[in-house]
């Protein structure tokens, strides 16, 4: 017998649907865009893994027509994106595709990327820096001097690693966990903000 979702119908889930957002993730933007002034009107932006697409059109309907959203994801993006969205299925990890690349640099790289759960925590917890990492390396490649970047990553024993991997390449970071995350997620997010010239080597 096919298992009830439990958070099908939970409150933040049924506002994101009401508001026409496909998951209830987009609340966890908004409040790291309110808290960090993340987003602006003309900013180009790629969203890595952006499947099923509510970090993308948040971001479209704050950068507006003159903006840009570069949404990348293995699964296909059906929603009904604005047109100051670009929707490319394919790997958002490798950034040697010039379908996408081709409209860098980006202002702004963001991932809500996290791993198909396995059931053990310490792997979970090894394949979640990995995709944080990974994200961050697109943005090494793809990013404007003194643009942003926002990432998930689960709490574990990694953690400094990657704050401090961030801390190397951007002037201002914080950590935040919105209040959208669920209580028992180990969830949280590093935004870094003004990218620095030339980000220092480990």
């Amino acid at each position: 017998m096919k298992q009830k979702n439990p958070y099908v119908g939970d409150v933040r889930t049924k506002l994101a649907k009401s508001q026409g957002y496909p998951a209830r993730s987009v609340f966890k933007l908004e409040e790291i865009d309110k808290r960090c002034a993340l987003l602006r009107s003309s900013m180009k932006v790629l969203d890595l893994g952006a499947a099923p697409g509510s970090w993308s059109m948040y971001a479209a309907k704050v950068v507006g027509p003159q903006g840009l959203v570069v949404a990348v994801d293995l699964k296909p993006l059906t929603e009904a994106f604005p047109s100051q969205t670009v929707c490319i299925q394919g790997d958002a990890l490798t950034p040697g595709d010039a379908e996408w690349t081709q409209y860098a640099p980006f202002d702004l790289v963001m991932s809500d990327m996290a791993p198909n759960t396995s059931g053990s925590k310490v792997r979970d917890h090894a394949l979640s820096f990995e995709l944080f990492m990974a994200a961050l390396g697109v943005a090494d490649k793809l990013s404007k001097v003194n643009s942003s970047f926002v990432a998930k990553i689960f709490m574990s024993g990694d953690f400094t690693q990657a704050k401090s991997a961030v801390e190397r390449a951007y002037r201002t970071v914080r950590v935040l966990r919105p209040e959208g995350i669920r209580q028992n997620s180990s969830e949280i997010y590093i935004v870094g903000k003004e990218r620095l010239a030339n980000p220092k080597r480990a």
